[in-house]
């Protein structure tokens, strides 16, 4: 009897201990939440300008969040569009990517969407939004424009735009409609019978859209398929599952999600008969590619279904559920983590705000070991690391400047409005390329316009000379400082010569968006994409390829 009186008061202890905790985690919450309303209610009463009640709630919670992970967040009611436009990747409006220009401080049309109301009703790239019904938009922000321009589907707006090419002003009338995002967006069959589908967003429907897809092409003598999940950052967790199950056979476990509440643990099977277990395939990602996309090229990866290539993935292992709020409010709330059949989580540790966010992936020695179901070691912390890497290339600062940041200038944009002004038609979108006549024509306005931005090297020399002058070396080596500074000076010629073939291809695909839409673009950046060309390479090498999954 005796021995039982040890575990017994433990096992007392740790139920008066626990008690005792939950009791303090409760005093702390009605504590702080009455510190909470009385500074509030006196802030009404008493500060010197009247209160914003929904800025200064709202402000309060998202400060609140900041405590926790980037995926919990509150949608007042006037932002409720944007939640339901994330889960389901529609909306209504006209279907075109719109964006400040900040060379003429307007609203411009950027990229109208192939078959939808601004394509349809003639609006190009380029055209500056003047006015929506009558109501001046050319002071507007872009938020502004883009809430006039969507509303509900079958409502019709006059827009008046002026058309940069030939300088007129132009009236149009457009009926919105329900916008969907193209899930599939671009699928094809190569010459050598590798299928390419490109994948890129999980709302809600896609994995029909991608079975049709996959279908067509093995309809049409597809052996291998290449299935590209860059920069897709996810969506529903259930779309995965059912693009998974396309591939394995019934019965296995693809993801299990785990949190507090043990009602919103849940476990995803496949539940229907596999169409392909056999047809080689490479998932090709990156550090965009996040959630969803993590689950779909995790456990192909855990079932040794297909080869993961490109760079190791964003590290995203937490699901969401949304809960109704007051006043129509909704709260999208982080419950879970999930696991990939081999057992592992692959959250990166760092996901709150208040340590910076996420950064940079755990070191491999600080993971855990799991195994694939043929035995392949795999680890946890922090995304999916490819079986095959390839290592992306790095961006110039010129190019960055150019491309990424052209509000900052718009000479690309100039260029490419010029370009499609003077050539009604160009090649196929698989094989057009700006000519080195062209580039050059391209490169003369850059010089001509003086264009700048900052040299990394020129920045490291600034820091450098102040470290000199601190520690008293400077006197010495000025004339050595001087030589240095005019071998390292701008030569804005120079880089753009240096960097000709990879603008060349930026230059390329923004005309042929313009011409051939995203599909176009799509296909156009194929040509050179290194991951692809890897991968058609592996599938075509069946033997390489088998020899990868083996443990």
């Amino acid at each position: 009897m005796k021995k039982n009186i040890l575990p017994i008061i433990l096992l007392f202890g740790i139920i008066g201990a626990t008690a005792q905790e939950n009791t303090d985690h409760d005093f702390d919450v009605i504590k702080n939440l009455d510190v909470f309303n009385v500074i509030y209610k006196h802030l009404d009463m008493m500060y010197v300008d009247t209160l914003d009640a929904n800025e200064v709630i709202v402000n309060g919670i998202n400060a609140m969040f900041q405590s926790l992970d980037p995926y919990t967040t509150y949608y007042p009611e006037e932002k409720i569009t944007e939640l339901k436009y994330f889960v389901s990747g529609s909306y209504a409006g006209i279907g075109s990517i719109i964006r400040y220009n900040s060379q003429i401080k307007r609203v411009i049309i950027d990229e109208p969407y192939e078959g939808m109301p601004a394509a349809e009703a003639g609006l190009k790239r380029g055209d500056i939004i003047l006015a929506i019904d009558d109501e001046d938009m050319t002071n507007a922000t872009q938020d502004v424009v883009s809430q006039h321009l969507r509303g509900e589907a079958g409502t019709t707006f006059v827009i008046k735009i002026l058309r940069p090419s030939t300088g007129k002003t132009m009236k149009m009338k457009i009926t919105r409609k329900t916008i969907q995002s193209p899930s599939v967006p671009y699928y094809t069959l190569r010459r050598d019978s590798i299928g390419y589908i490109n994948l890129n967003s999980f709302n809600e429907g896609c994995s029909k859209d991608f079975r049709r897809a996959f279908i067509d092409l093995r309809n049409q003598g597809m052996k291998g398929l290449v299935f590209d999940l860059r920069n897709n950052r996810g969506g529903s967790e259930m779309e995965a599952v059912n693009i998974v199950n396309m591939f394995v056979p019934k019965g296995k476990l693809i993801v299990s999600n785990r949190g507090k509440m043990k009602r919103a643990n849940h476990d995803y099977m496949t539940t229907v008969e596999p169409i392909d277990t056999v047809m080689p395939i490479v998932v090709l990602v990156n550090s965009n590619s996040a959630s969803s996309s993590e689950i779909t090229s995790g456990a192909l990866q855990d079932l040794d279904r297909a080869v993961i290539m490109g760079t190791r993935t964003y590290g995203k292992g937490l699901v969401q559920m949304t809960l109704e709020m007051p006043y129509n409010g909704i709260l999208k709330l982080t419950t879970n983590k999930y696991y990939i059949p081999s057992g592992r989580c692959i959250q990166a540790i760092n996901y709150k705000h208040d340590k910076g966010g996420y950064i940079e992936h755990v070191p491999d020695s600080l993971t855990k070991v799991f195994h694939t179901a043929n035995g392949r070691e795999v680890r946890d912390g922090g995304g999916i690391k490819p079986d095959v890497e390839i290592k992306p290339d790095s961006m110039t600062n010129l190019v960055y400047n150019l491309v990424m940041l052209r509000d900052s200038n718009e000479i690309l944009l100039n260029y490419v409005l010029d370009y499609v002004n003077s050539h009604p038609t160009i090649a196929a979108a698989e094989d057009f390329e700006i000519s080195d006549a062209d580039f050059d024509e391209f490169k003369r306005r850059v010089l001509k316009s003086n264009f700048n931005y900052d040299h990394a090297t020129e920045n490291y020399m600034d820091e450098l000379e102040k470290l000199a002058k601190f520690e008293g070396y400077y006197d010495d080596t000025k004339e050595d400082f001087d030589n240095l500074r005019k071998k390292l000076r701008h030569n804005v010629e120079k880089d753009l010569d240096f960097n000709q073939e990879v603008l060349k291809e930026y230059i390329s695909n923004e005309i042929v968006t313009s011409y051939y839409y995203q599909k176009g673009a799509i296909a156009n950046s194929l040509r050179k994409d290194k991951d692809m060309l890897e991968a058609v390479r592996l599938l075509i090498a069946l033997d390489e390829y088998k020899k990868i999954l083996q443990p």
